[in-house]
């Protein structure tokens, strides 16, 4: 990771995304654990995760609009434009404000489909090619690393002063953040505007996909994975539950998983760099589907925190090979469209099983739901290696970050 280190501007975009991250780990967990307490509800509770992704349904929408700025000052306002956002939280004080969270939850689904977009951009700008992989790990690695204390911090902080206190303090986070990119010396030219109607610039992203043979069946592969872990968003609460521990309880699944998440993406660079990309996304997803069969049929609390370790080991190389992937793959001229149609087919899926999980989580048992899951991230490891099977082994070629894809653009 030297090499991303010694990238001017870097390390600041760094310092600004971790602080982002820590505010991210300290309130999304303690949206759900709030809504649990004041409703009772598992499923509620695993709803406010739904809302969070449910603004990804409109992302290409959102992202040809990324395109059309530079990426730096849309962090920095966008940064600041979250920091209110949170801000709401301040007034829910029973079950009766319970829609208030899920509004918040919908307002950070925004602001982390643009900021993931722009971000995306403005690091495949500041860092060379070859790079990439460790620039991405070393930001996946704060924020798993991040995960051990944030989850923690924000469930601590919310026993003893309450939500609103946990929302101040990611709205005081997202300002590091806009400060910590404002102060990179970096100037971006104002983006071309494309002259070719505007229903062939909003699909942009989604032609460019399914023209790149490496990043359409990944992005399948991808999709389909998250299709089967979104039922996990309330049968955690149910794990929980089974073990008679309180719902205060998942942050500390959730740090135990930060660890082998911090492993993972501590592993990634050198690991895309034996393999590939490709290789490693199938490894993980083979990983994933061996942690989840673990969870779903160990009676032992011990047990199943190492499982939960090992699923947290394969996230991050999912993520971090991912996109590297499309960082790699994709002209930074429709980089915003292809994020955000990336994020519509990861989030779209799993926003569909969240809410069929929130439904199967009153009427099965969780060890069901998770063996579902094992067999969903199989499944995905499958289509990924017979699809791409001769990429297996290779690390992905980049294209020309002034290539025309589609070809009329």
């Amino acid at each position: 990771m030297k090499a991303a280190w010694a990238t001017p501007g870097f390390p600041r975009l760094f310092v600004g995304l971790a602080a982002s991250a820590l505010g991210d780990w300290m309130l999304l967990l303690v949206l759900g654990i709030w809504v649990k307490e004041l409703t009772g509800s598992s499923a509620l509770a695993g709803l406010t995760i739904f809302f969070i992704v449910l603004p990804s349904l409109i992302g290409p929408l959102l992202g040809m609009w990324i395109d059309r700025v530079r990426r730096a000052p849309l962090l920095i306002w966008g940064n600041l434009a979250s920091a209110a956002m949170v801000l709401p939280l301040l007034f829910v004080h029973g079950p009766e404000q319970v829609w208030v969270i899920y509004l918040v939850a919908v307002f950070y689904g925004f602001s982390g489909v643009i900021l993931g977009a722009g971000t995306t951009g403005l690091i495949k700008e500041l860092v060379a090619e070859d790079v990439l992989v460790d620039a991405n790990a070393a930001i996946q690695s704060a924020r798993e690393g991040l995960r051990l204390v944030g989850p923690l911090a924000g469930a601590g902080i919310y026993g003893w002063l309450g939500g609103g206190a946990v929302a101040i303090a990611d709205a005081v986070t997202f300002i590091v953040a806009a400060a910590a990119v404002a102060s990179i010396r970096h100037r971006q030219p104002a983006p071309a505007r494309e002259e070719i109607g505007v229903l062939r610039e909003l699909t942009a992203g989604a032609r460019h996909i399914a023209d790149d043979l490496v990043l359409r069946h990944v992005l399948v592969g991808f999709a389909l994975l998250l299709l089967a872990l979104g039922l996990a968003e309330s049968s955690i609460y149910a794990i929980v539950d089974a073990f008679h521990r309180p719902a205060t309880f998942v942050a500390v699944v959730v740090t135990v998983q930060g660890v082998g998440a911090l492993v993972g993406a501590l592993l990634t660079s050198r690991l895309v760099r034996w393999r590939g990309e490709v290789s490693a996304v199938v490894a993980a997803m083979v990983l994933m589907a061996a942690g989840l069969t673990v969870v779903a049929v160990t009676r032992s609390m011990t047990v199943m925190l190492v499982a939960a370790a090992g699923i947290g080991v394969s996230i991050p190389i999912v993520i971090i090979a991912v996109t590297t992937l499309i960082q790699k793959r994709t002209p930074q001229q429709v980089l915003g469209r292809v994020s955000t149609v990336t994020e519509l087919m990861a989030s779209g899926p799993q926003a569909l099983s969240m809410a069929v999980g929130a439904a199967l989580v009153a009427v099965v048992s969780f060890r069901v739901t998770f063996a579902v899951m094992a067999v969903g991230s199989l499944l995905a490891a499958g289509y990924v290696a017979v699809t791409l099977k001769d990429r297996l082994g290779r690390v992905t070629e980049p294209v020309s970050n002034t290539a025309a894809v589609p070809s009329d653009l």
